[in-house]
């Protein structure tokens, strides 16, 4: 009777035998639900890459300050011993060219016994209004600084600060009005007065 009775839970209740428990996976995938092909494919799937926000330089491109520009201008002398073109009465060539939304640069050439040039980069401003009491008069300030280079016997480079207007008179045609700063061995000061034709692009 006892050994009939052990013989009973035994079978009830296997006893596990060293050497003969199952080591296997296999009895244990019924008991789970295998993935669907989508939780496959997105356990799978590798992480995009992050994207880097960019800003695209399109030579002569619109701002928001108006269009890009070529014209001449009389550079007006303010300050300065005239140890460049900079700082006296003189004939000059000015040019607006957009490289993105914001940023432009201002090549100009001032003629003169030193013809100096000119190459800032500018920051330029949305579009104001001048009088908001009278016809208002669309006006884009700009800031910048860059390079000014002075030719003839004492040829010099100096840094160059400049800051100025553009007021679009038509389509074709923006007017403009700058100051610039060279810090030559004095510092020369001129105002540039101009008007320059509009073009898009290069």
């Amino acid at each position: 009777m006892p050994d009939t009775a052990i013989q009973q839970n035994a079978s009830v209740t296997p006893i596990p035998v060293p050497g003969t428990v199952v080591t296997s996976s296999a009895t244990l995938t019924s008991e789970f639900v295998q993935p669907t092909s989508q939780t496959t494919s997105q356990t799978t799937s590798q992480p995009s890459a992050p994207r880097v926000a960019q800003s695209d330089i399109n030579l002569g491109t619109t701002t928001r300050g108006g269009s890009s520009y070529i014209g001449v201008a009389a550079n007006i002398g303010l300050s300065g011993d005239a140890d460049s073109s900079l700082a006296d009465g003189n004939f000059a060539v000015v040019s607006k060219i957009g490289l993105t939304n914001a940023i432009s640069v201002r090549p100009s050439a001032v003629f003169g016994d030193n013809t100096t040039i000119l190459v800032p980069i500018t920051y330029d401003f949305s579009f104001k209004s001048a009088d908001a009491f009278s016809e208002p008069l669309a006006i884009a300030p700009y800031v910048g600084v860059g390079g000014a280079y002075k030719t003839g016997d004492d040829s010099q480079f100096a840094f160059l600060v400049s800051g100025g207007i553009d007021v679009p008179l038509t389509p074709q045609f923006t007017a403009t009005a700058a100051v610039n700063a060279g810090f030559f061995d004095k510092t020369d000061v001129g105002l540039l007065l101009g008007v320059g034709y509009n073009f898009t692009g290069f």
